[in-house]
């Protein structure tokens, strides 16, 4: 406990101005201690990239960007430093429409051809060893094997990012990662570094609101939407440039768990998403995607209300409909989880002909650093003759010797030009990658931000108002939830005043829960504008009505009716979902004196692993269970959490008559399989606010 809450914020006597682009600089007194490079050169700017014009291109010569991001990169070895907590599978791409008027990539124009590839999903802030399920951001990495080179589309399950510049990413993740002085809290966003940071980074809004909404919390990985984040560039033969972002959008649609499940998840099965995707795929339910592609030309870009190169700004699909133009099917897990989905090294600068960059600066130092943080992770430069990094076409290079090489290279002649021997690989012309050309604009080269990336709180407000009244509800809890985690005053009040911009009532909503006053709302670097909203940034509001891909538990115990269990078990699988037997013990014998092997025991399967649940139980199997708290639980839960419930007339009586369970339309009697199904493909979120108090 405190008695002495101080909220005056010590940011404000640091010396803090705005930059161009929004950014805070804090600046040292003559007297202070300078911020200086390893070798002691003062850095006047540690908030912007060199960059050649104001959205220009990031240079090579930055040594004070190149020493940070190399330093960090090497920061550990050799878990990665983040999305550290992996998991993957094998599949194919299959393009099913022709972009060829766009762009010369034969991935992106020969359509029907299934092109090999490997996807990563991972957390972000937690360790190798941590759980699934924490609240984060998620990886969405993708490695496709083409016949003209491995193309890499690395992104999120999220549209943007939190900062603008690739010289920050090293302070956000100290920010986020257990704080050094304690080492903890492992995977947690939930802590006071984390949110001083962000609410002094204005540009950290966005992304931010996305975490604390329910996309933070996937259901599965394979009901997560990908992003490539940024925008690039596709070239046609004729060398005209389009710009694009990349899409993958799940079959099965998008679905998240609540708060509360993730927690009571975590605590009994910390691999649940890994063990997901492994099942999935080992019962032939192979996960897929549809890729789809957003198309504008310079001239469209600039009539946006916002700066496409700014990494925190999306393009609503209203603005621009995203085109299906291909898909991903994984079908076969690893065979190694080590020698593959530990050792795949995904690069933004793996790109291949007909695929450019754009100068968004967050890319233009990601290209840098994911090579970097490789051979620090992987130990040598020759990471790519790793079989799951190495490419499937042909490759030839003069690169030689290095630690760990594998290859045997034959002949005197390791460069080139050269007159020594004619088979050696030349420089391809025209056959080769070809870099857009592009025409720079007068500007002068230096640390500065563009102004066009300084409004940071329009699209926050279009996200936020694009969300159901549930999904606002949750996104309000999540921030007073975190912030509650928070023990500097004034850290909490800078947030709020961050609120303000985005919905009053969402600032007041979280002041309320926090107990604590609104402040005056922060200075915005730009006049916020209202966006209209999107309907495709929901969660809740765009969940499919299905049972395709998800999984119902069914409870029996010793006598359990077995026509019952099959009616149930077939029903569910005709509806296209997964079905795990739940009993008290291993093994039970069911009512025709058939002995069966249940998939979970009940005290290791609770209802937060399923999306529907039936309980299918006799008289004294009920009196015992109605004495045992974790079977009580896995009711309680399962209304909580709005999830359709069978029961039996002995789950009735002896459990349900006795907890505050009501019988809405989504608790109904095993009579009626037909209810039962159509109810669990979905959940009754007006039954969240009578369970919980979720404001």
């Amino acid at each position: 406990m405190n008695k002495n809450i101080d909220h005056t914020d010590p940011a404000k006597d640091m010396n803090s101005s705005r930059g161009n682009g929004g950014e805070t600089h804090q600046r040292v007194e003559s007297d202070g201690k300078i911020l200086t490079t390893q070798q002691g050169v003062p850095i006047g700017d540690n908030q912007n990239s060199l960059k050649a014009g104001r959205r220009g291109p990031t240079l090579l010569e930055d040594f004070v960007l190149r020493e940070k991001i190399n330093h960090f990169d090497h920061e550990r070895i050799p878990e990665r430093i983040v999305h550290a907590r992996g998991s993957a599978a094998h599949g194919y791409f299959e393009l099913t429409e022709s972009l060829e008027e766009y762009t010369t990539a034969k991935i992106l124009t020969e359509t029907g051809k299934q092109t090999p590839l490997f996807t990563r999903f991972s957390t972000v802030a937690g360790s190798k060893g941590s759980k699934d399920t924490p609240r984060d951001v998620r990886g969405f990495a993708v490695k496709i094997y083409t016949e003209e080179g491995n193309w890499d589309i690395v992104g999120n399950n999220m549209p943007i990012f939190f900062i603008q510049d690739a010289i920050k990413f090293p302070d956000l993740i100290h920010a986020v990662k257990p704080e050094p002085d304690r080492g903890f809290p492992q995977a947690a966003s939930a802590h006071d570094t984390f949110w001083d940071f962000v609410s002094l980074s204005p540009e950290t809004m966005h992304n931010l609101i996305w975490l604390m909404s329910d996309r933070a919390l996937p259901r599965s990985l394979r009901m997560m939407e990908g992003f490539g984040i940024h925008s690039y560039r596709l070239l046609n033969k004729e060398g005209k440039s389009t710009f694009v972002r990349f899409h993958w959008k799940p079959v099965l649609g998008v679905q998240s768990t609540t708060w509360d499940e993730a927690v009571k998840i975590s605590g009994a099965d910390p691999d649940y998403h890994r063990r997901d995707l492994f099942e999935a795929i080992n019962n032939g339910m192979y996960p897929e995607w549809e890729f789809g592609v957003q198309l504008f030309t310079e001239e469209e870009a600039a009539e946006f209300p916002f700066d496409h190169l700014d990494a925190t700004k999306l393009i609503p699909e209203e603005l621009v409909p995203v085109k299906t133009v291909g898909k991903m099917v994984l079908n076969r897990y690893p065979d190694n989880f080590f020698a593959e989905t530990e050792q795949v090294a995904f690069c933004p600068s793996h790109v291949v002909p007909g695929i450019d960059y754009s100068n968004d600066p967050l890319l233009q130092g990601r290209l840098f650093s994911y090579l970097d943080t490789q051979l620090s992770r992987l130990g040598s430069p020759n990471f790519a003759q790793i079989p799951i990094n190495a490419p499937k076409c042909p490759f030839a290079n003069m690169q030689r010797d290095g630690h760990m090489q594998m290859q045997v290279p034959k002949g005197r002649v390791a460069y080139e030009p050269q007159s020594l021997d004619p088979d050696m690989p030349r420089e391809g012309g025209k056959q080769g990658y070809q870099s857009f050309n592009e025409q720079l604009d007068d500007d002068v080269k230096g640390r500065i931000r563009a102004e066009s990336f300084a409004d940071h709180y329009s699209q926050p407000r279009l996200f936020y108002r694009s969300q159901t009244p549930i999904e606002q509800a949750h996104i309000a809890a999540a921030y007073a939830f975190e912030l509650g985690k928070v023990d500097t005053a004034h850290v909490r009040t800078r947030v709020l005043s961050h609120l303000r911009h985005i919905d009053e009532d969402l600032a007041k909503n979280v002041a309320d829960t926090l107990g604590m006053t609104l402040p005056e709302p922060a200075e915005a670097a730009a006049p916020v504008q209202d966006l209209g909203t999107s309907k495709a940034v929901q969660t809740i509001g765009v969940t499919p009505e299905s049972l395709e891909g998800r999984l119902v538990g069914i409870l029996v115990a010793e006598g359990s009716n077995h026509e019952q269990l099959e009616k149930f078990e077939a029903a569910a699988k005709e509806a296209g979902a997964s079905v795990k037997i739940v009993a008290p013990t291993k093994e039970v014998t069911l009512d025709n004196g058939e002995r069966i092997q249940t998939d979970e025991r009940l005290a290791g399967a609770p209802s937060v692993f399923f999306d529907a649940v039936v309980s299918i139980i006799m008289p004294p199997q009920a009196k015992k269970l109605a004495m045992d708290s974790g079977a009580l639980s896995w009711f309680i839960d399962a209304y909580a959490h709005c999830k359709a419930i069978a029961y039996c007339g002995a789950t009735d009586e002896f459990i349900l008559s006795k907890l505050p369970i009501e019988k809405d339309s989504f608790v109904t009697p095993l009579e009626d399989t037909e209810a039962f199904i159509n109810n669990a493909k979905t959940r009754l979120w007006e039954r969240e606010k009578k369970a919980a108090d979720i404001s």
